[in-house]
This record gives C-alpha cells, structure tokens and sequence, in this order.
C-alpha cells in the first residue's frame, strides 16, 4: 500500500493494518523517518535546521512508489507492505516517512523494509527544502545514499 499525505500518520495503527489476522507472519520491520535539527554527517559539524518542506509531482510520485514496492514484493515474500511518505512543510521531531514490511520469516521483512527506505531516499521524486538560518536551502543527492541503493542493484 501506497500514500502520499500532508496529514500525520499514526504508526501503531497502521502496523496493525499491515497484516491483521494472517497468522503466517513471524517478523514485521518498520522505519520511521523524522526531521532533525541538522544537517550533516555530526551534529558538533553539521548545519542546523529549522524545519523543512518536501513536495512532489502528484502522480508521478505515487507511480514511482507503486514501482518500487512492487519491486520488493518481487524480491521478498511479503505478506504485507507500506509506503508512507508525507509532503509540505514539517518541524522539528514530525514524521517524514514510514515503511513496514510483513513476511514469514525476519530476514525478508528486515531486507526489503532497507532495501525499500534506500530506494525512496534516490529513486522517489520528492524535492527537499531544508531551512537554515542562512535561509533555505535544496538538498542536493547525497553520495551516501546512492552507495547504500546500489547495494541492491541486481546485476
């Protein structure tokens, strides 16, 4: 399942959605994502950050999103499988993202739960304004996330 929201998400509720009742899951992994207050690799040297606002191409982002989970439920043998992403602006300590993923066994829902928040973070069409207090700011990619999605690269 795939959303692309302003609202907030509430993450109890929609891990019990993942799979209610099918007793053939032994492992659920979950990753929330969350807006810090700096930029960088340390806090002691980054940039701090005030807030940060996120949009998006209606359409074509939930099209990318449907490909890459299908992409992990091709992968893995997944009994269930979400996609949260918001949009607009978000403070401090708000909820950015959530992925949770279902399966029999741990290792295929910790895989493709990693292998799916790598592939949101280069391959999803979502802008990122970070605001500083030298101003705002577009983030560039990051080395650092292409190096941990081209580890799920199939060659």
């Amino acid at each position: 399942m795939i959303r692309v929201q302003e609202e907030d998400f509430d993450v109890g509720k929609e891990i019990d959605g993942l799979a209610p009742g099918n007793t053939s899951v032994g492992g659920v992994a979950c990753f929330i994502g969350v807006v810090r207050d700096f930029v960088g690799d340390d806090k002691e040297t980054g940039t701090a950050v005030g807030a940060i606002t996120l949009e998006h191409y209606p359409g074509m982002t939930e099209q990318k999103l449907t490909a890459i989970e299908a992409e992990a439920r091709q992968r893995w043998p997944l009994d269930g499988c979400l996609i949260i992403h918001r949009y607009g602006r978000l403070e401090l300590g708000d909820r950015i993202v959530m992925v949770a993923t279902a399966a029999a066994h741990r290792s295929d829902a910790l895989d493709a739960c990693q292998f799916l928040i790598d592939w949101l973070k280069t391959e999803a069409p979502f802008w990122k304004l970070e605001e500083t207090e030298t101003g705002g700011h577009w983030v560039d990619a990051r080395a650092g996330d292409d190096h941990r999605a081209a580890r799920w690269i199939k060659k």
